[in-house]
């Protein structure tokens, strides 16, 4: 698989070259968020803050009140858990274009559970004005800048950083709203997010040979929540619904698409793969994806659940589904 590093890095250079009046806070975690070359490419654009996170969402606010286009980054953790009250009170509530670029969502850190975000999206999606759109692939990065750039109002990233797989062409950029729709089925209809669509695009055609089709859908506007494919494929499911997420079981992905299912009467039932009510340790991606259940082996046994029959899937199958490429060598301190 084609593999790009240092994504994000390359496109917020290109972007602050033509938009002057756009300025990148840092969390004095530059390089981890890669947000360094457009240190060094706009100096007069950049302000590094220290750690001192609540205080960068507050001045964000400032400038954004000034006509200034704030960009900020550090580790997700560090925004919707430590300045959560800056978020709500200077941004969200007064509905300030402030695009907030959170990193190491979920199993994607080593760092534990003190630098795993894994209810970002359940905290920030209750927010008054928030929107948030996560990040899957390398063609996801590259194309989040214009659409976070245009919403009126306050934007949550989730963001992937370093070696990222291209699933996407350069022609069908993330679009604000709008899931792509990755294979064509009548019995199942799964929708995944983040890394998670990586790991089940593995899986599709195994199911297909198998006997069944599988409609999935890769979602990355997680609000708001109203993507008219997206409710068309939960209600031509003929066996049911699943949800697979890097963030906990409740308040993410599968929440959002339980609630649409519930408000649009769609007669359909529901499994979410997520991780479960607990916090992780720290390892690699792909040992945390297994132990905490959202793998491939995972999304075969709900598959097998609601289609009520086995599925033969070979060790090779398995083993092709690990993802441990978000690592890069400006990451050395492995969080």
């Amino acid at each position: 698989m084609e593999l790009h590093t240092r994504v994000h890095a390359r496109s917020l250079a290109a972007w602050g070259r033509t938009h002057p009046d756009s300025v990148v806070l840092s969390g004095d975690l530059t390089a981890s968020c890669e947000a360094d070359e457009f240190r060094d490419t706009c100096p007069g654009q950049f302000i590094s803050m220290g750690l001192a996170e609540q205080n960068m969402m507050s001045f964000a606010a400032g400038l954004a009140r000034e006509g200034l286009r704030p960009l900020v980054h550090t580790f997700g953790v560090f925004m919707y858990r430590r300045a959560l009250d800056q978020v709500e009170m200077s941004i969200a509530c007064p509905n300030l274009p402030v695009r907030l670029f959170g990193f190491l969502p979920g199993v994607t850190t080593p760092g534990g559970a003190s630098h795993q975000s894994t209810n970002d999206i359940a905290v920030l999606r209750s927010l008054p004005n928030m929107t948030i759109l996560e990040t899957g692939d390398a063609t996801d990065v590259e194309s989040i800048l214009p659409v976070a750039d245009s919403i009126d109002g306050p934007v949550y990233c989730r963001m992937l950083r370093g070696a990222l797989p291209r699933l996407f062409p350069h022609e069908d950029p993330l679009r604000l709203g709008k899931a792509r729709i990755l294979s064509d089925g009548n019995d199942i209809a799964l929708l995944t997010s983040g890394i998670c669509t990586e790991e089940a695009m593995r899986a599709v055609d195994v199911l297909r040979r198998n006997g069944v089709g599988i409609r999935h859908l890769h979602v990355t506007t997680l609000k708001p929540f109203d993507d008219a494919d997206v409710m068309a494929a939960c209600a031509g499911a003929a066996l049911g619904v699943i949800t697979m997420e890097n963030h906990l079981r409740s308040g993410g992905l599968g929440s959002a698409v339980a609630e649409l299912i519930a408000e649009q009467r769609i007669d359909t039932r529901q499994i979410r793969i997520g991780i479960d009510d607990t916090y992780m340790y720290g390892a690699s991606p792909g040992h945390l994806m297994n132990r905490f259940s959202i793998d491939v082996p995972s999304l075969i046994r709900a598959v097998e659940e609601l289609a009520g029959q086995r599925i033969e899937v070979s060790v090779d199958d398995i083993n092709a589904a690990r993802t441990d490429t978000y690592y890069n060598e400006k990451q050395q301190e492995a969080l």
